[in-house]
C-alpha cells in the first residue's frame, strides 16, 4: 500500500487521500446546501489528472452534515468527467439518499439530440424566413377580414350571435370612457398648431389667419388622425389584451366548443363600438382642438374673440368636417381589427399577451398612417 498522501483543497468541505497508486479517495465535510460556499469542481478533475494516473476514484462521507441537489450536480459532473477519462467511480462510500438519487439521473439515459447546437442561418434563409412570415401573416389578415365581413353580412340580417350588453360596454368604453384623454390631447395639439403658425405669421403681421390654420389642419386632418392613434393606444391595446387572455385561458376554445362564433361573439361588438364612437370623438376633438388655437390667439396674440370666431366659421368648410369624420371611421375599424386580429392570434402565455399588445399598437399606428396617406391622395384627386 503506498503512501496516505493527503491534499486538502477545502479543510471543511472537500479533501483528497491517495490511499494507494492509481487510487484517488475524494472526503466530504460539513453542509453542502445551497448559499454556502462551495469548493468548484475543477478541484476534483486536477486531482484525477494528477500523475500517477488516477483508475479509482471512492467517496468517504462520514463527516457529512447535510446535502441539497447542489452535492448531487458537483457528483454527476464528477463522475461523467471520469467516465470521459476511463476512470473507475465507486459510489457505495455515498450515503443512501445521494444513491438513490443518482440511480434515477442515470436510470434514463439521455435522449439524442436533446441538447441541441444553435445553428447560424445564412443571410437568404433569414430573408426566406421572414418573407415566408410576411406571407403567412398575409393571408391571416385577409381571412380575418373575410370572416368580419361575413359576421357583419349576419348583423344586417339579424342572424349574428352576441350579447347587445357587450356593444354598449364596449362603446362606453371606447366613448365616454376616452373623453378626458381626447380632450387633453386636442387641446394641447392646437395649442401647438397655433404657437407654430404664430412664429410664422407674425412675420407678416398675418395673425389673424392662425384662425385658418388650426382650423383647417385640426377639421380636416389632425384631429382625426389624433384621435386614432390615442384610441389605438388606448382601446387597441386592451382589445389585444382581452382577446389574448381569454385565447391563453382557453376561454376561445370554450365559445367554439359550445358552437358559439368568436368573431360574433366578441369581434363584432368591438368593431361596431369603435365604428360607431370614432366620429363622435373625432368631432369633439376637432372643437378642442379650435378651442386650444383660440385660447392661444386671444390669449398670446391679442386677438379678438368674435374677429376669431368669425374667421374660423369663415375658412372651414363642410368638406373638411366630412373628410376628417370618413377618416376617424376608416380609423376605428383598423384600430378594431388590428387590435382583435393580434389578440386572437396570440399564443398560450403571459409574454405573448404582452407582445400581442404591443404588436396591435404598432400595426394600428401604421395603419392609421398609411390610410391617411391614401386618402389625402385620394381628396386631392377628387378635388375634394
Amino acid at each position: 500500500m503506498g503512501s496516505s498522501l493527503k491534499m486538502q483543497v477545502n479543510e471543511s468541505m472537500l479533501s483528497f487521500v491517495r490511499p494507494d497508486v492509481g487510487k484517488l479517495q475524494i472526503v466530504l465535510r460539513g453542509n453542502w446546501r445551497t448559499g454556502e460556499e462551495l469548493p468548484p469542481v475543477a478541484d476534483v478533475f486536477r486531482q484525477i489528472e494528477q500523475a500517477p494516473v488516477t483508475k479509482n476514484v471512492a467517496f468517504e462521507c462520514s463527516g457529512l452534515v447535510g446535502w441539497s441537489s447542489v452535492l448531487i450536480t458537483f457528483l454527476i459532473n464528477t463522475i461523467d468527467y471520469g467516465q470521459q477519462r476511463d476512470v473507475s467511480v465507486d459510489r457505495g462510500g455515498l450515503p443512501q439518499g445521494v444513491q438513490g438519487l443518482l440511480n434515477l439521473a442515470y436510470a434514463v439515459p439521455e435522449r439524442a439530440g436533446a441538447r441541441r447546437e444553435k445553428v447560424r442561418t445564412s443571410v437568404l434563409e433569414q430573408i426566406g424566413q421572414e418573407v415566408y412570415a410576411f406571407w403567412q401573416g398575409t393571408q391571416e389578415v385577409f381571412a380575418f377580414i373575410g370572416e368580419a365581413t361575413v359576421a357583419f353580412g349576419k348583423l344586417l340580417r339579424g342572424q349574428a350571435r352576441f350579447r347587445r350588453r357587450d356593444l354598449f360596454v364596449a362603446m362606453q368604453e371606447c366613448g365616454i370612457q376616452a373623453l378626458p384623454i381626447v380632450s387633453l390631447i386636442s387641446l394641447l395639439v392646437g395649442l401647438i398648431l397655433a404657437f407654430v403658425g404664430a412664429i410664422q405669421l407674425s412675420m407678416f403681421g398675418a395673425q389673424i389667419y392662425i384662425a385658418n390654420l388650426v382650423g383647417i389642419g385640426v377639421f380636416r386632418e389632425m384631429g382625426a388622425i389624433m384621435t386614432g392613434v390615442i384610441m389605438a393606444g388606448r382601446t387597441g391595446a386592451a382589445f389585444a389584451a382581452q382577446l389574448g387572455t381569454m385565447q391563453t385561458n382557453e376561454e376561445i376554445d370554450a365559445l367554439k366548443t359550445m358552437g358559439i362564433p368568436p368573431m360574433e361573439f366578441l369581434v363584432l361588438p368591438r368593431m361596431i363600438a369603435l365604428a360607431v364612437m370614432m366620429p363622435l370623438l373625432c368631432l369633439y376633438a376637432d372643437f378642442m382642438g379650435v378651442l386650444g388655437g383660440l385660447i392661444v390667439g386671444v390669449t398670446v396674440l391679442d386677438l379678438n374673440f368674435m374677429a376669431y370666431y368669425n374667421q374660423t366659421t369663415d375658412a372651414i368648410r363642410l368638406n373638411d368636417m366630412w373628410v376628417g369624420l370618413f377618416m376617424s371611421g376608416v380609423f376605428g375599424i383598423l384600430v378594431a381589427v388590428t387590435g382583435c386580429l393580434r389578440g386572437l392570434q396570440c399564443e398560450r402565455s403571459a409574454s405573448a399577451v404582452g407582445e400581442a399588445t404591443t404588436s396591435a399598437v404598432v400595426t394600428g399606428i401604421v395603419s392609421i398612417v398609411i390610410a391617411t396617406a391614401i386618402i389625402t391622395v385620394l381628396c386631392n384627386v377628387l378635388g375634394i
